[in-house]
């Protein structure tokens, strides 16, 4: 895994927490929030800091493993190795990217739900946010099947909050 991959996308993933956090701990106090229809599959308020605390630490371990069998899997030597090497390398950067446009949602929900208060954007973004972080499972397990399954309650959290955005979205519209 590595130490420094691990420094990298705690650091990132903790810049998304107290990014998102900012928008949603004004928000859900607010009377905008407390007003609007819920769904009654609505989760309780003190699930959603414990279930994403764990998503961010599941998102940071198993990012840093994924970033960790990429650059082993880059071999240094030999010919033949050149192909294989850039192709690791190719691979790693386009989990960086897919990991900080996938982070860049999450924040953004926050910001579009409870800054904006737009529903209906804040359901579209969801709704990115949920295929982004399938493709990150899928990208992770490209590399390792047991990463890609370390990600699916990620994505599969994510596809739960587009419902209920939408669901929120609807009763309120």
């Amino acid at each position: 895994m590595g130490w420094k991959n691990l420094l990298s996308t705690s650091a990132q993933t903790v810049a998304t927490a107290v990014a998102g956090s900012a928008a949603t701990s004004s928000g859900v106090d607010s009377e905008w929030y407390r007003r609007l229809r819920k769904p009654a599959f609505q989760p309780p308020p003190a699930a959603f800091p414990i279930v994403w605390t764990l998503l961010y630490a599941d998102i940071a371990v198993t990012s840093a493993r994924v970033l960790g069998a990429q650059q082993e899997a880059s071999p240094t030597h030999g010919s033949s190795g050149r192909g294989a090497a850039r192709e690791a390398r190719r691979d790693e950067r386009g989990y960086r990217r897919a990991l900080a446009l996938n982070l860049a949602l999450n924040a953004g929900w926050s910001w579009t739900f409870f800054a904006k208060r737009d529903t209906g954007l804040a359901t579209l973004t969801a709704a990115a946010l949920t295929v982004s972080s399938a493709d990150l499972a899928r990208r992770a397990g490209a590399v390792r099947p047991a990463y890609g399954a370390a990600l699916a309650p990620y994505a599969a959290w994510c596809a739960f909050a587009t419902a209920l955005s939408g669901r929120i979205h609807q009763l309120n519209s």
